[in-house]
């Protein structure tokens, strides 16, 4: 690395790293000015609320709007270089346009992989502790969220050839009533239980039910056989059949694999949803650095209006790039479109449009 790299990516992280601390001072401020009829009615001191909420809200929102930043940094530092006649006297000396890029390269890739570990294991974790505490104080105080965790009924499977149900199952008690499970073995039903009720027995750690009617079924007879009460240990838990808004978001990235393999042997609805959040864990930080290659190429030049032209420019494109994003979430979620083209969409246009425009860029 050179002095020109050193140089260039001083001002970079510098920026950048400004910009997103006081964008997180002004998003605390803000969430504390919405959420402080809450807190009061919590009973928590400020520093429980901090340690319990915030420590996990500001991670969220920072890597939320991470690749945004890192784009109007770009854009910013750069044009002020162009604006000052820097960039000029560099590519005048002999430099060529793409060794000037290697810093931006350089950057983009730094700040990329430390949103990608971020995303694996440090965001998860974040949203679990802002999850649990927007739960317990916030969304208590939701009539449509009480009504949520009211008693509802679950249809699954349980393994390859295992299906079950629970009618008006109550996540707070951790009981169902009319519980049923039946085991297919080709076009045939082989096995069957029905209870009047299902517990979950938090000392066994496994579920109890209540007035059961087992069969099983063979080619010559059946067998039918009543239980006043039995334990089974099936793979599912409570936590598996609470309606969990915050849920794809609290896993790290191995327990968020293993919840997709969990789900999709259930035949479970909204698979696309935790396929969508695996794949664009990897996508964003690759669109970190399409979009910091990109703000260098539009803020390189020197145009009228200086910064003002280039934040304008650089805006329509990130707003480009967020309506691209959502429209491939939706057309994944509600229609047929695969999650992992779902989640690379974005990434595979902008590479277009990053050669496009270095194609075009005055060397």
């Amino acid at each position: 690395m050179k002095k020109l790299d050193w140089y260039i990516l001083k001002k970079f992280l510098a920026v950048f790293f400004f910009a997103i601390f006081f964008f997180a001072v002004i998003a605390v401020v803000i969430d504390v000015s919405e959420k402080t009829d809450d807190f009061v009615r919590s009973g928590l001191t400020s520093s429980e609320i901090i340690k319990n909420y915030y420590v996990g809200f500001i991670p969220h929102i920072i890597a939320l709007l991470f690749p945004l930043f890192v784009f109007i940094a770009v854009i910013f530092f750069t044009s002020k270089m162009a604006g000052q006649t820097e960039i000029v006297p560099i590519l005048a000396s002999g430099t060529s346009y793409n060794r000037w890029l290697r810093p931006y390269w350089i950057g983009g890739l730094f700040l990329g992989f430390v949103l990608w570990i971020s995303n694996q294991w440090i965001v998860p974790k974040a949203n679990n502790i802002r999850g649990d505490f927007e739960a317990t104080y916030i969304d208590a105080n939701s009539s449509y969220n009480a009504l949520l965790r009211g008693s509802n009924d679950y249809y699954f499977r349980i393994d390859s050839f295992t299906y079950a149900g629970i009618y008006a199952y109550d996540t707070s008690s951790k009981r169902g009533n009319n519980f049923f499970a039946y085991t297919v073995k080709g076009e045939k039903v082989v096995y069957n239980i029905r209870a009047e009720a299902i517990i979950w027995d938090t000392a066994k750690k496994d579920w109890q039910l209540s007035e059961v009617l087992e069969r099983k079924v063979t080619d010559q007879k059946e067998l039918v056989n009543y239980l006043p009460t039995v334990h089974k240990k099936y793979p599912f838990k409570p936590v598996d059949l609470e309606k969990d808004k915050y849920a794809k978001d609290k896993l790290t990235t191995p327990q968020l694999i293993k919840q997709i393999r969990m789900e999709a042997l259930r035949g479970s609805e909204g698979l696309n949803e935790l396929k969508i959040e695996r794949y664009r864990r990897d996508a964003t930080p690759i669109t970190v650095l399409l979009l910091t290659l990109i703000g260098a190429i539009i803020a390189g030049r020197k145009v009228r209006g200086g910064s003002g032209a280039h934040l304008a420019m650089g805006f329509t494109i990130a707003a480009l790039f967020i309506i691209t994003d959502r429209f491939s979430t939706i057309f994944s979620t509600k229609g047929n479109l695969p999650p992992f083209i779902a989640a690379w969409i974005p990434n595979i246009i902008f590479v277009f449009v990053v050669y496009y425009l270095y194609k075009k860029a005055p060397k």
